[in-house]
């Protein structure tokens, strides 16, 4: 008996498992999830705010919608025309390259381009203020709508003021759809280690049982802080980050894994298309001086990532982000960029989603990426891993630097190579103080400012 119940609840894993895939995947869009359980539709999943009738509708089932069905006409948008709060200044384009130094005006206050963009995934950066960025000379914020409308939700931050009074920030903030962590959640089992932008395994337990839907409406998933249910669609995505508000918002987009058959990516792309114009619609219907950035997909694949700039540039986006599947190293994404880049607005700004390490950002710069995006610098400093001028990248965790008496950087004017050296840096990752994590994050936010502010410069004289 007893073999017999470990074999049934074996086959019954399978199944699960093999169900949860097939909902994750675009190639299998339909209008209601296989269930194993007749109370997954006795389940009232929750949204940020109480749904439209439209979304009641389509959570009761509606028709199916054909894989490859095109998203709306550009004829269905109103022309795209600057906003007085939103607007990119072009102040020198280089001779050498398609580099350029400009200007994002938000109503926060002023983004420099080229620039790195700091990660604060709970509207707050790991183990320093936020306020130590204008220091560093970083001017945008990233901050994570998924976690946000986990916890403390957006009606929360909304009764705050919004974000940047919910946490004390006078400068710019961008915000993403949420969908990223969904889908890395999802496919947390994929190995994708040959992918540059690769999903690190997560800290969650069953990660990638968290998904419970994918279809033409949106996702359905478990939040990994109570196992609720919540429904993530263009428009609630939309209307979290209006609670939020953030400078730069983005609409619901799919991130599929990096190894899957062109048909299948063809199928994600059009997916996407039809999301971003559906939260586009919602954005215009109440635009609250907050720009939105279009998600232009395809992976390393050159006609579907021409058919996905022709499609959103159509629309009246107010900038555009690359994202998706960049390749599997800086070579493949620096040719990818040199096929995409001349093809995007030159009168609208652009950004790298997710690729913020320097051999990265300095190949994608000559091809006129403004902004770019990424935890690399701060989970490095985390982990032991400074980023200097002259010593390259410094493990400050190797024994040698035990008697290293010298700041990392002679030149760098962080609190740690102003007032302490490699060696007592060393002693506190030894001793694990959390003094540790501050002092290295804030050092190589500096030089990230440093970095962007020396690339500048070199365009502006031509050198790069």
């Amino acid at each position: 008996m007893r073999a017999a119940a470990r074999a049934r609840s074996a086959v019954q894993r399978i199944v699960d498992r093999t169900s949860a895939w097939l909902h994750s995947h675009p190639f299998f869009l339909h209008s209601r999830p296989f269930s194993s359980s007749p109370s997954d539709d006795d389940e009232r999943p929750s949204t940020s705010s109480a749904p439209n009738q439209t979304e009641r509708r389509r959570r009761k089932g509606s028709t199916p919608i054909d894989p490859l069905t095109p998203p709306p006409p550009a004829s269905e948008f109103p022309p795209y025309e600057p906003r007085d709060f939103f607007r990119y200044e072009l102040i020198h384009q280089s001779k050498k390259s398609a580099a350029r130094v400009g200007r994002i005006h938000t109503p926060h206050g002023v983004i420099e381009t080229p620039g790195y963009v700091a990660v604060g995934t709970n509207g707050a950066l790991k183990a320093v203020p936020h306020q130590e960025l204008a220091a560093a000379g970083l001017d945008l914020m990233f901050a994570n709508t998924y976690h946000l409308l986990l916890q403390p939700g957006p009606d929360l931050v909304a009764s705050a003021g919004g974000l940047h009074e919910f946490i004390g920030r006078d400068a710019p903030i961008i915000t993403d759809s949420g969908g990223f962590q969904v889908f890395s959640l999802a496919h947390a089992g994929e190995k994708d280690g040959e992918e540059m932008k690769s999903r690190r395994p997560s800290k969650h337990k069953d990660a990638a049982g968290l998904l419970v839907r994918l279809d033409e409406d949106g996702v359905l998933f478990k939040s990994y802080r109570d196992g609720s249910r919540v429904v993530l669609t263009p428009e609630s995505s939309v209307e979290a980050q209006k609670s939020l508000g953030a400078d730069i918002i983005i609409p619901l987009d799919e991130l599929p894994p990096y190894h899957i058959d062109r048909a299948v990516l063809e199928r994600s792309v059009y997916l996407s298309h039809r999301w971003e114009a559906r939260s586009l619609k919602a954005h215009l219907r109440d635009v609250r001086q907050q720009a939105m950035y279009a998600v232009i997909h395809g992976g390393v694949d050159r006609d579907l990532r021409r058919m996905s700039v022709e499609y959103l540039t159509s629309l009246p986006f107010d900038g555009f982000a690359i994202g998706g599947s960049l390749g599997k190293d800086t070579a493949e994404l620096v040719e990818l960029l040199g096929h995409l880049m001349p093809q995007l607005p030159k009168d609208r700004p652009n950004h790298l989603l997710g690729i913020g390490d320097v051999g990265s950002i300095l190949g994608s710069i000559p091809h006129g990426v403004d902004t770019f995006d990424s935890t690399f610098p701060t989970r490095s400093a985390r982990h032991g891993t400074l980023l200097t001028r002259t010593r390259g990248r410094l493990n400050i965790r190797r024994s040698e630097n035990s008697t290293l008496h010298e700041p990392p950087c002679w030149e760098c004017a962080c609190r740690l190579c102003r007032h302490h050296t490699v060696s007592y840096l060393h002693h506190l990752d030894k001793a694990k103080e959390p003094m540790m994590w501050t002092l290295a994050t804030e050092h190589n936010l500096h030089y990230m400012g440093w970095l962007m502010r020396t690339q500048r410069e070199k365009i502006l004289s031509d050198e790069v």
